[in-house]
């Protein structure tokens, strides 16, 4: 079996790179966000979109500053439900 070089790595070429294919369904008011991010995006393809967006999203959550902000707020809520403290929905 004939090898290829792949990132570093050998591999036979009749191997498959396997891939994680998951199927998502999405409401109306869910398209219609896609849609609208695809646009800011420039990207066409629904997947590609997803990807991109999924991207971004885990740089947001993972950076230390939105770090250092949910974990206030989880601490707050923590201490509000533990001294019994009403809490407030945003409107």
């Amino acid at each position: 079996m004939p090898l290829m070089q792949e990132q570093g790595t050998f591999q036979r070429k009749d191997e498959e790179i396997s891939a994680d294919v998951i199927t998502v369904k999405i409401n109306a008011e869910e398209r219609a966000m896609l849609e609208e991010m695809k646009k800011i995006l420039e990207q066409d393809k629904d997947s590609t979109a997803l990807k991109q967006l999924a991207t971004m999203g885990a740089k947001v959550l993972l950076s230390p500053e939105i770090g250092y902000i949910l974990q206030t707020v989880f601490a707050n809520k923590r201490k509000n439900r533990r001294l019994g403290i009403v809490q407030y929905e945003l409107t």
